[in-house]
């Protein structure tokens, strides 16, 4: 066996180091400044009560509350509207959004989501039953057609009788449609065929967020196509699709919108990436990164109120999933939402904002350094205000001045919140990586005072799963002093491993 250090060894190297005092490992990211508060004021009467409900239920940040409760009332009424924009000639965009929610492991990102997204739930039931219920006469249906299109043409001689036997058995059955709402880890291949056999309103729902950040459809070879496919479906574009395996695929009216809730480190991945940003989708996601509740949460008792309000928010959103959507004529999945306009006074705060946004993304501007984001805010505040718009009254004829400023002070703070986290660039997708792997070493998942190259990328997190990868990672992890090379390698779990580093636990 090659000479190289024993488990012995280590503990004295370790513990030398300790003596000798050497200088701390150095945070790999700076600390950021504190949260911006969530208005959750602005949230209107049947979300912000219920918002507040989640906070004392679930005792997560409220800003996790809040924003659980507009994504899921986003996928209930996104397909009912479309918000006119007062630019363009009365520009129609859909109300559907983005949102991101960024928080460390503990903080009850799941709660929050479990609470919010229950009358999703509940309706997603409803449809699997139905669809159990439906799935044996379509079967039936379209066993006697095929039947019956076998017994038109046998031993008819000539084109125009087989023709007219076969208009006479009519078209083929319509199998029902699947009865799914959300998913965790799309590609945006499987949305397109989901969009193409299922539900024309659809949401990306995911309270680890690792699942879609780290996911197949994210993956190197596939993030640009995913990224330019979400982007386009947030324009409102028509998804053309043109395969040879699968064929050809022209989806004129979908809507789509998300909910990724990650950890910092996950998240980190996605907002250091510049394909993403320069493709434009991080532009189009609304987030927000609440500091810490931990040490607040002592036990105390639920608030009268709060079991009232998530009833009220319940039936609400549950009752507006369970409307008839407006569909084109003859379509059973093609969108036909009807045009929300906003009126006269809110037109005014809209254009006053917009005017804001334009004067502060100036090159000395204070918008300046998220220029991508604040070019889309005002969108984004119209279409905040039509989904507030729409939960209080999903047949309301135009957004109010009073929801319009209520759309503009949330898209303040997703703005606020950019700035941030991304005002200032550096955060490289290495250092994101980096920080991943940090958090899983000195977690129980690894768990030892020693790790060597091997452990890293055979059994460390699976967006290192390479030597290629874990390489840079390990150098920024040595240059910050979390790690220290044993230039004589070290014995691990009975394996010598020449690449081998000791662990700084800070």
């Amino acid at each position: 066996m090659p000479d190289g250090f024993g488990a012995q060894q280590i503990r004295d190297i370790v513990a030398s180091a300790e003596k000798v005092e050497l200088e701390p490992p150095r945070p790999l990211m700076r600390e950021l400044p504190p949260a911006t508060p969530f208005p959750d004021d602005a949230l209107g009467k049947i979300l912000g009560p219920a918002a507040r409900a989640i906070n004392d239920r679930v005792r997560s940040p409220m800003a996790i509350c809040g924003q659980s409760e507009l994504a899921a009332a986003n996928l209930a009424v996104q397909a009912h509207a479309n918000v006119v924009l007062p630019t363009g000639g009365g520009l129609e965009k859909p109300v559907s959004c983005n949102f991101v929610t960024v928080a460390a492991s503990g903080e009850r990102k799941s709660g929050s989501d479990t609470e919010a997204t229950a009358p999703i739930r509940k309706y997603e039931q409803s449809l699997r039953e139905k669809y159990e219920a439906d799935w044996p006469a379509y079967k039936n249906d379209k066993s006697a057609w095929d039947k019956a299109r076998d017994a038109a043409t046998r031993g008819a001689k000539d084109r125009a009788t087989i023709k007219k036997a076969l208009d006479a058995i009519g078209p083929e059955p319509k199998a029902p449609l699947t009865p799914m709402l959300t998913f965790s880890d799309p590609t945006f291949e499987g949305l397109c065929k989901l969009f193409a056999v299922g539900q024309p309103s659809l949401g990306l729902f995911a309270a680890e967020g690792g699942q879609f950040i780290g996911g197949y459809g994210m993956s190197q070879e596939n993030k640009l196509r995913t990224a330019a496919g979400l982007s386009d479906l947030w324009d409102g574009g028509v998804i053309r699709r043109v395969r040879s395996g699968d064929g050809n695929l022209v989806l004129p009216s979908c809507r789509f919108c998300m909910h990724v809730m990650a950890q910092p480190g996950v998240a980190g991945m996605l907002f250091g990436d510049d394909v993403l940003l320069d493709q434009g989708l991080l532009s189009r996601m609304l987030v927000t990164a609440p500091d810490t509740a931990a040490g607040t949460r002592l036990h105390r008792d639920e608030q009268p109120e709060t079991d009232r309000n998530l009833r009220v928010y319940f039936a609400r959103l549950l009752t507006i999933l369970e409307m008839p959507l407006p569909l084109m004529p003859g379509k059973p999945n093609e969108l036909a939402p009807r045009k929300l306009p906003l009126s006269n006074e809110a037109k005014r705060a809209w254009i006053g904002f917009s005017n804001h946004v334009e004067m502060a993304i100036a090159p000395d501007g204070v918008l300046a350094p998220i220029a991508g984001l604040a070019n889309k805010l005002p969108e984004h505040a119209a279409r905040l205000a039509a989904v507030l718009t729409l939960v209080r009254d999903i047949d309301a004829g135009e957004i109010s001045a009073d929801e319009m400023a209520a759309g503009i002070l949330l898209a303040q703070h997703y703005a606020q919140e950019a700035l941030r986290l991304f005002g200032a660039k550096g955060i490289t997708e290495d250092l994101c990586l980096a920080q991943a792997t940090l958090n899983w070493m000195l977690s129980p998942s690894w768990g030892k005072a020693v790790i060597s190259m091997p452990d890293l990328y055979m059994r460390g997190p699976n967006s290192i799963r390479s030597k290629k990868v874990a390489t840079p990672v390990v150098k920024i992890l040595e240059d910050h002093g979390w790690l220290q090379r044993l230039p004589k390698g070290a014995k691990i779990d009975d394996v010598f491993r020449r690449d081998a580093y000791c662990i700084i636990r800070g």
